[in-house]
């Protein structure tokens, strides 16, 4: 089969930089063109290897990926009240923010149903206000035809009999 086979080297520096605090998996996978489930997979096995999982390795928690968000999330999800306090301390986040991710992830489908419930309402006021624009514009056409026809028979009728100012 068609496996990638990068140079040992190559791998082991991409799994050096992996483990860096500011780089995210998607930086080095822009960086090296190295496929993003590769380079998880490298640095989850880096991370194993170490006795850590993978979300060890992040000091900022804003920094950390959906997936390593989700994961925080799996991992602390049967846990006890002091067993989960204690997950937390060891990863250096906080339990609001765990919750809160939690929170995300429950919800995650809704957004696309509020997206599109959103979406759908904005096109029926589209559609209204399109609607309305060419019921005016049919009205203002009506006008314009009615004006051309007065001025045509007015030219008319001042062939026909005449203008005032031809009397005078």
């Amino acid at each position: 089969m068609g496996y990638n086979r990068y140079p040992k080297e190559m791998k082991e520096a991409i799994v050096a930089k992996l483990l860096e605090d500011d780089v995210t998996v998607m930086d080095v996978q822009r960086e090296t063109g190295v496929g993003i489930n590769t380079l998880y997979r490298w640095r989850d096995k880096a991370l194993n290897e170490k006795g850590l999982s993978a979300t060890t390795k992040y000091k900022n928690a804003d920094k950390w990926s959906s997936q390593d968000k989700f994961t925080v999330v799996l991992e602390t999800a049967n846990l006890s009240e002091i067993e989960f306090s204690e997950y937390c301390r060891e990863k250096g986040i906080y339990p609001e923010q765990v919750k809160e991710w939690k929170e995300a992830c429950m919800n995650a489908n809704d957004t696309e149903k509020a997206v599109k419930t959103k979406v759908g309402k904005e096109l029926r006021e589209e559609r209204k206000k399109t609607e309305r624009l060419e019921k005016e514009l049919a009205r203002k056409d009506k006008a314009l035809a009615e004006t051309a026809a007065l001025l045509v028979l007015r030219k008319k009728a001042n062939a026909i009999w005449g203008t005032e100012e031809e009397e005078e």
